[in-house]
C-alpha cells in the first residue's frame, strides 16, 4: 500500500501534523522511492537571512496540493512510495561541519536507493547534496534555475557559501558540465565572468531576458535532447522567479521568470532521469503572505511528477 497526502475531507487543511503534503513522517529512507527532507540551514546566506525557516513553512502551505496533477494527469503518489523524511540536523553554528552534515544524510538516503527532493535553506546545500549524489551516479546533468549563476571563486574569502556551490562542483568534477543548463540568470554583477566562466565550462545559460514573453518549451525540447538518459538534478533557486510572484527570498532581482515559465520548466523535464531535485532560499520573515512558500511546495510536487516511474498523459 503506497503511503498517499492526508485528505482535506479527513482533516482540514489548516489541522494535523504538517509534514510535506500531509504525508507520514518516517525516520528511514527504507522502501521509499522518493523522499522529502528539509535543510534548515541559511549560514551560508550574504544579504536577508530567514532561508532556515523555509522548510517549515513550505510544509505548512503544501497542505493545499492535492495528489492529482490536473494539467499533466500524473499521479505520483499511485506509483511511488513517498513520505517526509524530515529535516537534517544540521550544526546551526558551523557552516563546515553542516556541509558535512548533510552530505552523510544524504548518503544514506541514496544509499536506500531513494531519491531525494529537499526543501532549503539556502543554496549552499547544493554542493553537499551533489557530493552525495556524485558518489553514488558520477557526474551528474543539472537543471539550474536560479536569477545568479552560483560561481562565485570565494565569498569574503570563504570558498563555501550560496554563491558558490557550482564553481566548488566543478571543481570537484560533480557535474557533467557540457549537460548543465543555467536558466533565469539576470541582475547586476561585478564583472561580464559571473555569467562567462560558466559557458567557459560548457554550461549552456539562458538569461531571463532572452525568455521574456515567451514559452519555455523550445528551451526545454533543447535540455531533454542535451541532457538524455544521463543522471539529471534540479536544483530551484525561487529567487529564479520574479519578485512580483516570490518575495520572499534574501537576494531578490527584478525581471525574472514567471510562475507559468517555472512550471514549463519543471514539467519539461520529465522523460529525463531526474535523481532527486531542491527547492532553495524560500524566506519566511519575507513572504508574510505565505505566497512565495506556497508556490515552492507546488514546484516541489511538480519535481516529484516528473520523476521517474510517474507517467501522465
Amino acid at each position: 500500500m503506497k503511503n498517499q497526502p492526508l485528505s482535506g475531507n479527513a482533516m482540514p487543511r489548516f489541522g494535523g501534523i504538517a509534514t510535506m503534503m500531509r504525508l507520514p513522517h518516517v525516520a528511514s529512507a527504507a522502501g521509499l522511492d522518493v523522499g522529502f527532507i528539509g535543510v534548515p540551514f541559511d549560514i551560508g546566506t550574504s544579504n536577508r537571512s530567514g532561508a532556515r525557516f523555509g522548510p517549515r513553512q513550505i510544509r505548512a502551505e503544501s497542505s493545499l496540493i492535492r495528489p492529482y496533477n490536473m494539467a499533466t494527469g500524473a499521479a505520483p503518489f499511485d506509483a511511488l512510495q513517498v513520505a517526509d523524511l524530515g529535516d537534517v540536523p544540521i550544526n546551526t553554528y558551523s557552516l563546515p561541519k553542516s556541509v558535512d552534515i548533510i552530505t552523510a544524510f544524504y548518503q544514506d538516503v541514496l544509499a536506500a536507493n531513494c531519491k531525494p527532493l529537499t526543501m532549503g535553506g539556502d543554496h549552499t546545500i547544493a554542493l553537499p547534496i551533489l557530493r552525495a549524489l556524485a558518489a553514488k551516479h558520477g557526474p551528474v546533468a543539472l537543471v539550474h534555475v536560479d536569477a545568479h549563476a552560483d560561481i562565485n571563486e570565494d565569498m569574503f574569502g570563504e570558498k563555501i557559501a550560496h554563491g558558490t556551490p557550482f564553481r566548488r562542483a566543478v571543481e570537484e568534477n560533480l557535474l557533467a558540465c557540457n549537460k548543465v543548463f543555467q536558466i533565469g540568470l539576470r541582475g547586476t554583477g561585478y564583472a561580464s565572468d559571473d555569467f562567462d566562466w560558466p559557458r567557459e565550462q560548457g554550461f549552456t545559460i539562458v538569461q531571463a531576458h532572452e525568455v521574456w514573453h515567451q514559452s519555455m518549451a523550445p528551451i526545454m525540447a533543447r535540455v531533454r535532447e542535451t541532457i538524455g538518459d544521463t543522471p539529471c538534478y534540479i536544483s530551484f533557486d525561487i529567487d529564479g522567479i520574479d519578485p512580483a510572484y516570490a518575495g520572499g527570498t534574501g537576494t531578490p532581482e527584478i525581471g525574472g521568470l514567471t510562475v507559468p515559465q517555472a512550471l514549463e520548466i519543471i514539467r519539461g523535464c520529465w522523460g529525463l532521469n531526474i535523481v532527486g531535485g531542491d527547492l532553495v532560499e524560500v524566506a519566511p520573515p519575507y513572504d508574510l503572505s505565505g505566497n512565495t512558500s506556497l508556490l515552492a511546495a507546488n514546484l516541489l510536487y511538480e519535481m516529484l511528477c516528473v520523476m521517474p516511474g510517474v507517467p501522465r498523459r
